[in-house]
């Protein structure tokens, strides 16, 4: 090789300064600065790329309405917190609510799961299993009734849909354009990403999440990309969203040597309460009702649901509102502990009734209410450190274990409530000893546990998406 070849740059795409530097070691000895590869971030992938974080953002704004109608039509609510409004009405309209969300999403899944079989609607099985390639149809119709259903108190999170048409948009925007598969499927992780951003108004965190539970890649050609549609798509959203942290007015807790040595504890504990919750959200997942099934199955778990709900008004949606109180510090041992052992299980007869949903705010609610409950007790022996700050770090273990994704987990906390730096290490603890746990035993996470049966190419995955 000659010096003038050893000395020009091999990365793709082409630098406009093709000459390395005097020491003629390369850039991309740097593991995460690789070049392009199949994935060309040319013109028509950025000019794809934005488009989808318009539309992501505008289509997160959409879901949101019909969200805050379905809210508003069953409980009056408009503002503030939402298990407030559900325990302001009485117990006979909180179960009547839920029946008529049972009505609505087992006619509308069933219609679409019958008359949409063949169309793929399932945005982590198209990325992992295929070529991005989502329904547009299916993939707003399945939003849609999925927003309603939790509008009016069904035990799922309110991620998915945002998610999925995220992802849908990119992938007609992909065709539009002509894009090779594997800018695809990288323009679809970053639209489920961004849909996840605007929604929560968490950039960075919609960015991480495409990057490390996505796309499972943390270079740069993928990061740069994911931060510009999770950006873009967050500040489209700021035309109906607020832009303000998910958990407002949470305290700036301080650390202390109690926090940080029951982390370790806690890590633990959490880490096998993951397994738990994620081999069951598995279960349900690949037994749900199927067919004509929904039309009882999911009445009666609406129904039981709705009357769990009199007493315990904060198992009513996704689970907010349930996470804010214990980042708060509001409730004693006796309500977490039991919001801890109903949530996960009100949520996954929920989608075991047949349901299409998320789970990652019924996951980091679980791990808030779990956190507080075992910092009580905790306080018992080592006073001083606020149930809020537990839970914080309860939340934050809880959600990177359960998505086996500990950065995202940590980013998503921290963005969500705007506070918790200064608990970072014990975060951090926790987080990395859950997140092991859960995958030295076991190593699903919460997606990968609801992935379809294999079944024959006809359309098999869209059957069950």
């Amino acid at each position: 090789m000659t010096q003038r070849e050893g000395s020009e740059r091999q990365r793709v795409p082409q630098p406009l300064i093709k000459r390395r530097i005097a020491s003629g070691r390369g850039a991309m000895e740097q593991p995460n600065v690789t070049h392009d590869g199949a994935t060309a971030l040319n013109g028509p992938f950025w000019v794809a790329l934005i488009l989808t974080g318009v539309a992501t953002g505008l289509l997160g704004d959409l879901l949101m309405w019909v969200l805050a109608l379905a809210e508003n039509a069953a409980f009056h609510y408009r503002s503030g917190s939402y298990q407030d409004a559900v325990a302001a009405v009485s117990g006979a309209r909180r179960v009547t609510s839920l029946l008529v969300a049972s009505a609505i999403g087992a006619t509308g899944w069933y219609l679409i799961r019958r008359l949409l079989r063949k169309e793929r609607a399932e945005i982590d099985d198209a990325l992992w299993r295929g070529d991005g390639k989502l329904s547009w149809r299916r993939s707003i119709l399945t939003s849609l009734v999925s927003e309603v259903v939790i509008g009016l108190g069904a035990s799922i999170g309110r991620e998915a849909a945002p998610k999925l048409m995220g992802g849908a948009s990119a992938s007609v925007l992909g065709g539009w354009f002509h894009l090779s598969n594997a800018q695809k499927r990288l323009l679809v992780a970053c639209g489920g990403g961004a849909g996840l951003a605007a929604v929560y108004n968490v950039p960075l965190g919609g960015a991480l999440f495409t990057a490390e539970v996505l796309y499972g890649s943390l270079t740069l050609p993928v990061v740069a990309p994911a931060l510009v549609c999770s950006g873009l798509a967050t500040f489209v959203g700021w035309l109906y969203l607020p832009n303000g942290a998910t958990y407002s007015d949470v305290p700036l807790y301080r650390f202390s040597g109690a926090i940080m040595t029951w982390s370790v504890l806690a890590g633990i504990v959490t880490g096998l309460v993951a397994v738990i919750y994620v081999r069951a959200i598995g279960w349900v997942s690949y037994h749900r009702a199927p067919g004509v099934h929904l039309f009882w199955a999911m009445p009666a778990v609406f129904a039981l649901v709705g009357v769990l709900g009199i007493w315990y008004p904060q198992l009513f949606g996704n689970g907010k509102d349930m996470a804010h109180m214990a980042f708060l510090g509001v409730g004693g041992f006796g309500l977490l502990f039991a919001l801890f052992a109903l949530k996960p299980f009100v949520t996954a007869l929920t989608l075991g009734s047949g349901a299409a949903g998320g789970v990652f705010t019924p996951f980091l609610s679980t791990g808030a209410v779990l956190g507080g409950a075992l910092g009580i007790a905790w306080s018992h022996l080592w006073p001083g450190t606020p149930v809020g700050a537990y839970a914080l770090v309860g939340a934050a273990a809880m959600i990177g274990a359960s998505m086996q994704a500990p950065l995202v987990g940590l980013v998503l906390v921290l963005e969500m409530t705007h506070t918790g730096f200064e608990l970072m290490a014990p975060m951090i603890v926790a987080t990395a000893i859950a997140t092991m746990i859960v995958r030295y035993i076991d190593g699903y996470s919460m997606y990968s546990a609801r992935l379809p049966r294999h079944e024959p190419a006809e359309g098999g995955d869209a059957a069950r998406a």
